[in-house]
């Protein structure tokens, strides 16, 4: 580490340092590994819960019932990524996301196909949320951290989706399927949804009807017309993030070794200079 030229007895940064610090990263390393294996051994018999396969440090294969099972075995403080977070991830250039895809929510827009089984399931339970009389218009978008699994006899899968307790349920309108293959740049900073249609180097795909996935894709498209929820490939990945504590104090510890560095030579550079043009005025001086 770089010697320190600030000449006091104690530096201390001049800003609020939060306490928390989200952090996000692909399910992987020994305890994501153990939570894939957890996974297959409890759902032996269901190949929708199969998908997960752990190489080199990472679990490859993603699907909304694996990503809702994950979330079910993560700590306190971690939970799967939402649409909104992977934006924020690219917009800050913390990753990229191109070549894989990652699974985020659920698209509710009515109980007919795809899987009208798991979407009237759905729909009662958010018309139980929002109120008998309630009238839902449009699309309705579910993070897949406000899901759990239950297990259903009646299911195609198997296991059906549960709402957690005050779960957040978003209306998605730029979800219709009227926009099925419009183009967009922007986000939406709340939702991570399009913000706006017509130009842009991203897709958007959509349907009109039932229940489908929620994912972006490996060329940064949005897709919500995709009604398999078992369906997996291997650059499917399941992305975590986090506000533990504890991650603080290693970031701006980095971040002040890197200013001391920048610091320190920003500094030798200086005494360079002056050392130059030293000797530039003893050469011209008269003798």
């Amino acid at each position: 580490m770089a010697k320190s030229t600030f000449p006091v007895s104690e530096a201390r940064p001049l800003i609020e340092i939060p306490k928390e610090i989200p952090q996000i990263g692909f399910l992987g390393g020994n305890a994501g590994g153990e939570i894939n294996d957890s996974i297959r051994k409890d759902y032996k018999g269901n190949s929708a819960l199969q998908v997960g396969k752990y190489s080199n440090g990472i679990v490859n294969g993603s699907n909304p019932l694996y990503a809702v099972a994950v979330q079910n075995r993560l700590p306190a403080g971690v939970r799967v990524a939402s649409q909104r977070d992977l934006e924020k991830a690219m917009k800050f250039g913390v990753y990229d996301f191109r070549g894989t895809y990652e699974d985020t929510g659920l698209v509710l827009r009515s109980d007919d196909n795809p899987n009208s089984y798991l979407a009237g399931n759905l729909m009662t339970q958010v018309q139980d949320r929002l109120g008998k009389n309630a009238k839902i218009k449009g699309p309705i978008m579910i993070p897949l951290y406000e899901l759990e699994l239950a297990k259903d006899s009646d299911s195609p899968h198997g296991l059906s989706f549960k709402l957690k307790e005050d779960a957040e349920l978003t209306l998605a309108p730029m979800l219709s399927g009227e926009n099925h293959g419009k183009r967009f740049s922007k986000t939406d900073e709340l939702s991570g949804l399009p913000k706006e249609l017509g130009e842009g180097n991203r897709t958007l795909y959509t349907r009109d009807s039932g229940l489908s996935r929620l994912y972006l894709d490996r060329f940064l498209g949005l897709g919500s017309y995709f009604g398999d929820l078992a369906d997996s490939y291997g650059n499917g990945r399941v992305v975590l993030v986090s506000t533990a504590e504890g991650g603080a104090q290693e970031f701006f510890a980095q971040k002040m070794a890197e200013l001391g560095r920048i610091n320190d030579e920003k500094i030798a550079q200086m005494g360079a200079d002056y050392a130059e043009a030293q000797k530039i005025m003893n050469r011209n001086r008269p003798k």
